[in-house]
């Protein structure tokens, strides 16, 4: 591992791996989209027992099923770190995972680490875990650990049938579709192997079908009723979106830049494996070329979760890169430069725009030290028609809940896919995301806006209205402002009994 070329040493793949840890060490809250929504969760799940507060409004039990990979490994560190560090350690270890993977699958695929492969580092924060699918991108980094060994022990076939069966399990519990992504990539693997061996293209499917068995083990638990989803397919597909998930490679803050990065990537891929002069491991391209498939049949939105077959975009695209070596040996070198190069400047830009999207999402935080402990708030946030630029808003006032023992209607309580649970039926549908969303006109999806929204809410369940990067236009008459911060306004529900009734000072 310490012979060769600079690129294939220990030091080079101990310092990518720790640097791909550095945008996520300053903020205290990992600002990806969903993350606020996250801590809240963990929050509930950590303290339910012992806050009367958070029991009025919420319950939590713990069951087995498909999307528990944070969940679980934030709750023993509660104790040591708290709930917000622990979520922040877990989070921060997930881009490390997912380099130390692709290293380690670019050695098992080609022998040495290849010297495109650190144009993949960067797409450890990819799409999907910009927006907070932390369950998911665990799972993924994970699945290319487990595929890095999958490959190394290919000729010990019983030891590793036997080992993948509580590895699969474990996938699974971290996030469904995590284990079925590695399961197209080791069945992509095998497949490869059997056809070097000559094997007919049926014959060879057979077969690896055949060795992938040991990894049907989670579909135990989901036939007896621990699958992710709310019971029924609820499939749709959105095929241009596919293209835009394609330029969403690298999707970030900034829409020309990012998109030349995604366009650099695609271009290498394509050079990867048409130009004379480079060559792909031929087990990692079979892997990408069954991972490819299934993302181009995938539905955008499936048992109840979206992005369905973007989540797959990034880790089909860096299976491809860590498989491309150079024919000539001439190339390696100022290839390696190049990948590194783009690595770090990925890297720099990615801790300059999370510093200031932290800082932006603890701006529009701050008008949760106004509330009450224990209040019920009803949450209306601006959501623009697709774009580029994203403002990691939509989910903020999870924070309120792990700092507050609020409840607001932006969690997720969808059976099946998260354990947590309301106890506010006269909500009606505000009482869940995505009724916190409030759409520009015109957008598809756009189901009320917000003087609709503060007309029609539930007074009896909420007692403050937090509205956020939304105008105060036509606003009812019961409701008070209490508080700003950047796009924030916090308004409180005045009723009858309690007109005159002070305001508490904002909390310390």
């Amino acid at each position: 591992m310490n012979d060769g070329c600079w690129w294939e040493r220990r030091w080079f793949a101990l310092a990518a791996v720790l640097l791909s840890a550095v945008p996520l060490l300053w903020p205290t809250v990992p600002p990806l989209v969903d993350m606020p929504g996250h801590l809240g969760r963990y929050h509930v799940a950590a303290h339910l027992a012992d806050s009367p507060a958070l029991q009025q409004h919420w319950a939590y039990h713990w069951r087995l099923i498909g999307n528990l990979g944070v969940d679980l490994a934030v709750m023993p560190l509660v104790p040591l770190f708290g709930v917000t560090l622990a979520a922040k350690l877990v989070v921060l270890a997930i881009p490390p995972l997912t380099v130390a993977g692709l290293i380690l699958v670019s050695r098992a695929g080609g022998g040495r680490l290849a010297p495109a492969a650190p144009f993949a580092f960067p797409l450890a924060y990819g799409f999907p875990f910009q927006f907070g699918f932390v369950n998911f991108a665990l799972s993924a980094a994970l699945a290319l650990l487990a595929l890095a060994l999958w490959m190394r022990l290919a000729r010990e076939r019983r030891a590793r049938a036997l080992l993948f069966v509580p590895i699969a399990l474990l996938l699974w519990v971290a996030h469904c579709f995590g284990w079925a992504m590695f399961c197209l990539f080791a069945f992509g693997t095998d497949l490869a192997a059997l056809r070097a061996e000559g094997r007919s293209l049926p014959a060879a499917l057979a077969a690896a079908a055949l060795r992938c068995v040991p990894l049907a083990g989670p579909l135990v638990p989901m036939l007896a009723g621990g699958a992710s989803g709310d019971g029924s397919l609820g499939a749709s597909w959105e095929w241009l979106g596919k293209l835009y998930w394609i330029a969403s490679l690298l999707r970030e803050q900034g829409s020309a830049y990012d998109l030349l990065g995604a366009i650099l990537l695609v271009a290498l891929v394509w050079l990867g494996l048409r130009s004379p002069a480079l060559q792909v491991d031929r087990p990692l391209a079979w892997a990408a070329a069954m991972g490819a498939l299934a993302w181009l049949l995938l539905p955008y939105r499936l048992l109840g979760g979206a992005y369905v077959d973007m989540r797959m975009t990034p880790y089909v695209v860096a299976l491809l890169i860590v498989a491309i070596r150079p024919r000539s040996k001439r190339l390696a070198g100022p290839l390696a430069i190049a990948a590194t190069g783009f690595f770090l400047l990925r890297i720099a830009t990615t801790s300059w725009v999370f510093l200031g999207a932290a800082a932006a999402q603890e701006r529009a935080a701050a008008v949760a030290d106004r509330l009450p402990r224990g209040a019920a708030v009803l949450v209306a946030v601006r959501e623009p028609c697709r774009g580029w630029s994203n403002s990691r808003l939509a989910h903020v006032p999870g924070l309120a809940v792990a700092r507050r023992d609020i409840f607001e209607n932006g969690e997720w309580t969808l059976a099946g896919q998260q354990l947590l649970r309301d106890r506010h039926p006269r909500a009606g549908t505000y009482r869940a995301d995505p009724s916190q969303m409030v759409y520009d006109p015109g957008c598809e999806g756009a189901e009320h806006d917000l003087p609709s929204t503060l007309r029609g809410f539930d007074r009896g369940t909420f007692d403050h209205v937090w509205t956020i990067d939304l105008p105060p236009a036509n606003l009812p008459p019961d409701l008070v402002e209490v508080a700003r911060s950047g796009p924030s306004i916090l308004y409180r529900v005045v009723r009858p009994a309690d007109k005159r009734l002070p305001y508490p000072p904002p909390a310390h």
